[in-house]
């Protein structure tokens, strides 16, 4: 059993939490060449940490060791969003979602398709219509907002425009105040970030009350009527499932694939008529760029992983940016290679963690992909676009999640455009 590299640090002079908010690619980087490794230890959260950047390590903490390795019942997730399939541990964990699993697989899934195809045509054919949105990130998360909101809480913007709207700004105030400082502090004229999200928690929280209360359609429905533990599992639920992780998520992957594709055209058609291409294209986008950093653990009782030794209490963090460029599974990691999926890393995709790995990865991943592959296929389909100008800053940053620091100038035409049509909007 090896000893991890690196140093626990001493208590509060230690901590290295704002190195690695700060820039957690390049903290991790410097690290994995100065130990020689991708294991390593540090302080973060004032807490003894190991980094987990290999997907061996990966694996053993999310599948073999998931028992072992649990979530933190302290974690600001739980104060925010109460006993979830996201936050909760063992059996109670194990139960929420065998009850859960149905709505997001089979004939739940099916049943979205059509209202996932007319969002996603609705938004995506102004693309070319305006030439060049002003932050393609933005309009992207506005897409994932309406089909979160549309699916889980039937709330379409064009049959509710006002509460689609109070709904949207509350989910945007309540994550702001998630990644704020978690001090709840209220004086006249001003008050906290976390404070303004607990108070739109608590509106948020009474509109899905009334409408798991009245709504008896859709997945609310659905929700309403599955064996959870207790009264409030169900509102909890529909918290976590409305809020801005999921289309941040969306627009985070939709805008890192239409940047990896925006300078090769054969590419696009190749995966225009080709799904498994396609797919491929899209397994390579989340690997270089997944949308969230990772993900963090406990250690429950003391253990190894990667052949290194955990103590008992140690926080363990793995980094999916880190993991998805492990060299000893991925040649050429650095580079954009869709055709790694059907070479060496064929039949592999369980070595990626953007949302998560093993029993415990994301229950809505099946859903995603849907969502992704509606939006991907109708960008293909229907635009063409390129940088504009060509040369641009893409340096990425990489919290709360990946994208362009610089929100990136595209250009977008409509394949099916006139050529004067396509002069006016290039």
């Amino acid at each position: 059993m090896a000893k991890l590299a690196g140093s626990a640090g001493v208590p509060v002079l230690g901590d290295k939490s704002l190195d690695f908010y700060r820039d957690p690619v390049t903290f991790c980087r410097q690290r994995i060449e100065k130990h020689r490794g991708r294991v390593f230890q540090c302080r973060v959260l004032n807490r003894p940490t190991v980094f987990i950047c290999s997907v061996r390590g990966m694996r053993e903490l999310l599948c073999e060791k998931s028992n072992t390795f649990v979530k933190d019942p302290t974690d600001l997730m739980t104060n925010m969003y109460g006993d979830t399939v996201v936050t909760t541990n063992g059996e109670e964990a194990y139960l929420l979602r065998l009850s859960l699993t149905t709505l997001f697989t089979g004939s739940g899934l099916k049943s979205s398709n059509d209202y996932i195809t007319s969002v996603c045509e609705r938004h995506l054919k102004n693309l070319s219509i305006s030439g060049r949105p002003p932050c393609l990130y933005s309009a992207f998360k506005r897409l994932g907002t309406e089909l979160v909101l549309g699916l889980f809480l039937n709330v379409r913007a064009e049959e509710q425009p006002r509460l689609f709207q109070e709904i949207m700004q509350l989910c945007t105030q309540h994550w702001h105040g998630l990644i704020s400082a978690p001090v709840n502090l209220k004086v006249p004229l001003w008050s906290s970030g976390f404070s303004n999200a607990l108070d739109a928690r608590d509106r948020l929280m009474d509109i899905i009350k009334d409408k798991l209360k009245n709504d008896t359609q859709g997945f609310v429905g659905s929700l309403g009527s599955l064996p959870l533990p207790d009264s409030s599992s169900a509102s909890q639920h529909l918290l976590l499932f409305i809020s801005a992780l999921i289309p941040k998520a969306l627009a985070s992957l939709l805008t890192s694939f239409t940047l990896a594709l925006s300078g090769n055209e054969q590419q696009r058609r190749r995966a225009a008529e080709d799904p498994d291409y396609l797919r491929r294209v899209q397994l390579e986008v989340q690997r270089l760029w997944p949308p969230f950093i990772g993900g963090r653990r406990i250690a429950d009782q003391d253990s190894t992983l990667a052949g290194f030794h955990v103590p008992k209490d140690y926080g363990v963090i793995y980094i999916s940016h880190s993991v998805h460029r492990d060299p000893e599974v991925f040649d050429q990691p650095d580079n954009f290679l869709p055709e790694r999926w059907s070479g060496r890393n064929a039949g592999q995709e369980h070595v990626l963690c953007s949302f998560g790995n093993g029993p415990r990865n994301c229950i809505g991943t099946k859903l995603t992909d849907v969502f992704l592959k509606e939006a991907c296929m109708y960008l293909l389909k229907n635009c063409d676009w390129c940088l504009d100008p060509p040369s641009q800053d893409l340096e990425y940053k990489w919290l709360p999640v990946s994208r362009p620091a610089n929100p990136p100038a595209i250009s977008f035409t409509g394949l099916h455009a006139t050529g004067s049509d396509r002069s006016d909007t290039s």
